[in-house]
């Protein structure tokens, strides 16, 4: 891969991870525009890299969040702090299981068709539909929401169903406050994505690849500079636009994809 391709990668997933959109489902879009002919394991290793970097910028958005939940961690007692990180254990259980038992399917998925992305786009705008029609209330997440919802992450691992899409609608659909549910989504996928970059590098998935690291240095960078400019600017959209918006454009991208996929076979 290509500096520039890196870096046109980077600035994807770093616009695309905070809005419901499927910044997965967009990565793999670029890749095919671009002519990336990268092997599945490769193709994977980019993807991670990218999403460690807009976690990272995650991390640097929501540091007082964050440091707030520590705090009340280091407390040892029973306060919201110590509910709230329950919660985030709980919707990681999916996560961890789909991980630790189909990861080698997680990757072939990763190198698959966009004809799956463009069908997996429609229903991410469905999801969206849906949720957009739901009341907003002031209800928090519960456990069972919790669950419910890493179950909803689980699935927005395919490319084309967004993440954060998946997992607000599904809060949304829940019952729960439209706000809470967005501050729960980008916080949930933080422990996962540095628990997959922690496992990889352990296990020398990364270092064994003979891809250049100067792109990925260079994805990297794109991505975490495009990351924080986007949570900083769309949370806020996306706490308090509808979301029939973000369905109507997953809806336009997913058809142009399947007419993509279907125009290189003609």
């Amino acid at each position: 891969m290509e500096i520039f391709d890196a870096i046109v990668l980077g600035i994807i997933q770093g616009l695309t991870e905070f809005l419901p959109v499927s910044s997965s489902g967009h990565l793999e879009l670029g890749k095919a525009i671009l002519g990336d002919n990268s092997i599945p394991e490769e193709s994977l290793m980019v993807t991670v890299v990218l999403h460690f970097a807009t976690a990272l910028s995650t991390i640097v958005v929501f540091r007082k969040d964050i440091a707030e939940i520590f705090r009340g961690l280091f407390q040892f007692k029973w306060n919201a702090e110590t509910e709230f990180s329950l919660k985030i254990i709980i919707s990681m259980i999916p996560g961890v299981l789909l991980g630790l038992f189909f990861e080698r399917e997680l990757e072939l998925i990763f190198g698959g068709s966009i004809l799956i992305v463009g069908y997996m786009l429609l229903i991410t705008a469905l999801l969206l539909w849906l949720a957009d029609k739901a009341k907003n209330t002031d209800k928090p997440v519960s456990y069972s929401n919790a669950f419910v919802i890493g179950i909803a992450q689980v699935i927005a691992f395919l490319p084309g169903i967004s993440r954060s899409g998946a997992t607000i609608a599904t809060s949304v659909l829940l019952g729960n406050d439209k706000a809470k549910a967005a501050r729960f989504s980008f916080l949930m996928v933080v422990p996962l994505i540095l628990g997959k970059i922690a496992k990889d590098l352990l296990s020398g998935e990364i270092t064994d690849t003979t891809m250049q690291i100067t792109p990925l240095i260079a994805g990297f960078i794109a991505a975490f500079i495009a990351g924080f400019a986007a949570c900083t600017w769309m949370i806020q959209l996306v706490k308090n636009s509808k979301l029939s918006y973000f369905a109507i454009y997953c809806f336009i991208v997913g058809l142009l994809a399947i007419g993509f996929e279907y125009s290189q076979h003609v």
